[in-house]
């Protein structure tokens, strides 16, 4: 069941936003985003209200996962400003911005977390690229930052494509996504999340992809038996504010927000560290009889194969735009990882 704000609290947001001389002067900012407040992105998020009301009179409200709605409702609040702030994965602005797919081509990211990291502090394609890009859908991208190794959960074993065959695999609504599983064999089932545990609890659906601590937190392992890496995909996800609403900001609240965007940006990183063991050690625990997989090079050779087709569908998809995006992000990539 696809969860949904109540009409009388939005009312009210509305009606707060309205009364205001104008959402930059606001003293209350509104900060929605896709995961629980004790997840990553609600980590960052509070790190950074913590630094907004340490340093400025102004106060920033948090809105966990399935306090607005699902994804598409909580990006639809910021574009319209009833919202001020918003952490929302390109898996699901993919649609949106379709150059943000990017980040799904498989094999693309770095699996070692320090280069990994450096990419997204330096990466010339998210800090000015990818800025233009989201400020045309009236979105300022304040940054983007890695949340965890991508680990498949299914109900058998995976350690090849053949594996995957038949396999009704949840993925979010982004078509490249679709087309990523569609090459490693599965059958791509677009769901909301909201949807997700329920459908695997029914067969509806027989595997999903997440990082290891959102695994353990939403007790995904409790409808699954096998967590398998294959090495695909870290986790991405992007913080933007209302773009009317930014450059409404005086120069100093601008410089505020920025400072503490770097501020929670360094924190989560530093947060992240071993959070993907200790998850994996939870899930363990909580369920000894679940199967951990760990495919060799080996293994992963035909899931990179696979990966070549999906980075020509993202150019077919994304033109000359997409290309000039993917080119970039290679160079920020070697130059990190040379």
């Amino acid at each position: 069941m696809k969860k949904t704000f109540a009409p009388k609290y939005l009312a009210s947001v509305i009606a707060g936003v309205v009364m205001t001389t104008g959402v930059a002067q606001a003293d209350t900012w509104r900060y929605a985003f896709e995961e629980a407040i004790t997840d990553v992105q609600g980590v960052f998020a509070t790190k950074f209200k913590e630094e907004i009301e340490k340093n400025s009179d102004h106060e920033i409200e948090l809105f966990p996962y399935g306090t607005l709605g699902e994804s598409a409702d909580i990006m639809e609040q910021t574009q319209a400003g009833i919202l001020q702030f918003v952490d929302q994965s390109p898996g699901f602005t993919g649609a949106l911005i379709p150059e943000a797919q990017v980040f799904f081509v498989p094999y693309l990211l770095p699996t070692e977390p320090e280069a990994l990291n450096e990419f997204f502090r330096t990466s010339k394609a998210i800090n000015e690229d990818f800025k233009e890009l989201y400020a045309q859908h009236g979105l300022e991208l304040l940054t983007m930052f890695p949340e965890g190794e991508v680990a498949m959960t299914t109900q058998e074993p995976v350690k090849s494509p053949a594996d995957l065959e038949g396999v009704k695999f949840r993925v979010m609504t982004n078509p490249l996504l679709v087309e990523t599983y569609q090459a490693f064999g599965a059958t791509p089932t677009p769901l909301p999340w909201g949807e997700v545990y329920g459908g695997l609890q029914t067969n509806i659906i027989q595997g999903q992809e997440n990082p290891a601590f959102f695994i353990e937190s939403t007790k995904m392992y409790e409808v699954t038996d096998v967590i398998t890496y294959a090495g695909h995909s870290n986790f991405t996800t992007a913080v933007m504010a209302n773009k009317d609403f930014y450059d409404g900001l005086p120069a100093g609240d601008q410089e505020l927000v920025q400072n503490s965007i770097d501020t929670a940006f360094e924190y989560i990183l530093d947060y992240q560290r071993g959070l993907d063991e200790e998850s994996i050690s939870k899930v363990k625990e909580a369920k000894p009889e679940i199967v951990v997989n760990v495919l060799t090079e080996a293994e992963r050779e035909p899931f990179k194969a696979a990966a070549k087709e999906v980075e020509k569908k993202f150019i077919e998809m994304t033109g000359d735009s997409g290309k000039a995006i993917l080119d970039q992000l290679k160079k920020d990539l070697a130059a990190v990882t040379e």
